[in-house]
């Protein structure tokens, strides 16, 4: 849901963006960002229940159902930043610094870099710019990343809540831990996010191209 709901709103944001003074590359930069703060707001509440469930795991003798688990988090916390949407600030640094990257130097790179007539040679071109942006997206925003797990994650002492806000949190973990404790999950989220961010791409365009042509 939310992989559609980021390129529609890109989309979007884009054709409005087309509109005011902005330059091309900028545009495309800012309706990357909207697009992320939208899916941000969007998914946020069920990454609150999905990482609840995940983390207390072993604290349920029978696992609730994802509905059961949002009522429980209502019920004991409310909709706000102590309960459904916990991190919510995280969350939209994570995806609004994401995607502003991610669409930004892919759309830039790829009008700067020369097409080819071969269409091997042109996939691999656009697959090699999405894999480089996947990646340097994931380096830039992965301290929001770490924040978001901390906040929504169980805290170290029960009943005592350590991580707050998000740059709250940056600052905490870089104090006690240093600062390569904000980049700790990089390698497996650019295996992840690199090759699949430049698929996502390619898929994208895939289907801008035939509705284009085709309605």
């Amino acid at each position: 849901m939310d992989i559609v709901l980021n390129f529609f709103t890109f989309e979007q944001y884009k054709k409005a963006l087309s509109l005011t003074p902005l330059s091309a590359g900028v545009a495309l930069s800012v309706a990357g960002l909207g697009a992320g703060l939208t899916e941000a707001v969007v998914v946020n509440p069920f990454e609150v229940v999905k990482v609840s469930l995940q983390a207390n795991r072993d604290a349920f003798k029978e696992q609730p159902s994802s509905f059961a688990q949002a009522r429980r988090i209502i019920n004991a916390d409310g909709f706000g930043l102590r309960g459904l949407n916990k991190g919510l600030t995280s969350t939209l640094g994570r995806h609004g610094v994401f995607n502003m990257i991610y669409f930004g130097f892919y759309f830039n790179v790829k009008d700067a870099i020369p097409t080819s007539p071969d269409p091997t040679l042109e996939f691999m071109r656009k697959f090699a710019i999405g894999l480089v942006s996947g990646t340097i997206s994931s380096c830039v925003n992965i301290p929001f990343d770490v924040a978001k797990s901390r906040i929504q994650g169980p805290q170290p002492v029960p009943g005592e809540i350590k991580y707050r806000t998000c740059f709250q949190t940056m600052a905490l973990v870089y104090r006690e831990e240093g600062y390569l404790a904000l980049y700790k999950g990089l390698v497996p989220k650019i295996m992840r996010l690199g090759p699949g961010g430049a698929v996502m791409l390619l898929v994208y365009e895939y289907v801008s191209g035939w509705l284009q042509n085709n309605w």
